[in-house]
């Protein structure tokens, strides 16, 4: 049983405010480091692409998506109160894990190291089960937000080993 399903929704003009300011700030870390060093790049453009590389405009429209629902998810376990020890927790391993996301583009596109980013996005693989489990234990629907996440996560790891062994 986690603890929203013990907890009354409130979903007042001041958690709808907070939920969104959650969602922006999670895009805008999320997103910042492919504005400053992502994708657009000869070096990149040069790159041979596995065959299951999907369009280019998908990755911003499917990052914008991911880092909404994870907006919502931080802000669904935030509010049932730093003070509890299993909030802190899985808003701990959120950070964890966020700085491997956040660091993975850096790797890959500006130090231009293909095996060094596959290494980040391994260790991210491994943090988001944890994760899972951890927002669970505070509020389900949470976690169920974290699902896509993982999924393009680890579809990410398999172009990161492709682009690495084609390249």
């Amino acid at each position: 049983m986690s603890l929203a399903d013990t907890a009354p929704d409130r979903f007042d003009r001041r958690s709808l405010l907070s939920a969104l300011a959650t969602v922006v700030l999670v895009n805008i870390l999320g997103g910042a480091p492919a504005v400053l060093g992502g994708p657009d790049s000869a070096w990149f453009d040069a790159l041979t692409k596995p065959a299951l590389y999907p369009p280019s405009w998908l990755f911003g429209v499917v990052w914008t998506l991911l880092f909404t629902l994870l907006g919502v998810a931080v802000f669904l376990v935030a509010r049932e109160g730093l003070g509890q020890r299993q909030v802190r927790v899985a808003l701990g391993l959120f950070a964890l894990q966020f700085v491997f996301n956040i660091a993975w583009t850096p790797t890959f596109f500006t130090l231009q190291q293909p095996l060094a980013a596959l290494g980040v996005i391994a260790v991210l693989d491994v943090l988001l089960l944890p994760i899972l489990w951890a927002f669970d234990r505070v509020d389900r629907r949470a976690a169920l937000l974290l699902v896509p996440y993982l999924a393009w996560v680890l579809f990410a790891t398999v172009l990161n080993y492709q682009f690495w062994v084609l390249n």
